[in-house]
């Protein structure tokens, strides 16, 4: 089933956090980053931020991509977390997309207690560092058995779009993504 942005949000989790990476690995990294930002100001889909989130900020002067708050606390309290349950019920929010730092630790938890309480949980696997790479199978295996799907930050935006049916939103998302 295509995800409705109406009915989306994002949540960006310890995003600051990075491995080891390569300069390919950084440079692929932020060009995703800089793929988020700019999809989710064309739907402006509500961007939650916990923990170290320093390369999504927002710079002076700069547009929010929709409503964007930052949570107090750690990831592995979120669902504890009022401010970010009353944002969550307020905006008949349906499916959350998870990404940042570390898959087999704190977005491993915070998927399946979101999925536990009913939500569809979506990964940005290509914006999600794991720890160690050897877990990164095991972590997402053992979340598509709990229902919990893993994509891109291009196949989200191209699901939005076409869930949308609008003409100019598809070449807008088409060009953003040549």
């Amino acid at each position: 089933m295509l995800a409705d942005p109406r009915h989306s949000r994002v949540v960006l989790i310890n995003l600051a956090r990075a491995g080891d990476q390569t300069s390919a690995a950084s440079g692929a990294r932020e060009a995703g980053l800089s793929l988020l930002k700019a999809g989710l100001a064309l739907f402006a889909v509500p961007v939650m931020t916990i923990g170290q989130a320093a390369p999504f900020s927002i710079a002076s002067g700069e547009q929010t991509a929709g409503p964007m708050g930052e949570l107090e606390g750690d990831a592995l309290s979120l669902w504890h977390n009022e401010q970010f349950t009353a944002a969550l019920d307020a905006s008949d929010t349906r499916i959350i997309y998870l990404c940042g730092s570390w898959l087999e630790e704190d977005i491993f938890i915070v998927a399946l207690q979101g999925a536990e309480r009913g939500y569809e949980i979506r990964l940005l696997s290509d914006l999600i560092e794991a720890r160690s790479n050897d877990d990164r199978a095991l972590a997402f295996d053992r979340l598509a058995s709990h229902g919990v799907l893993a994509g891109t930050v291009r196949q989200m935006l191209l699901e939005w779009a076409a869930f949308c049916d609008d003409a100019r939103l598809k070449q807008s998302v088409l060009r953003l993504l040549s």
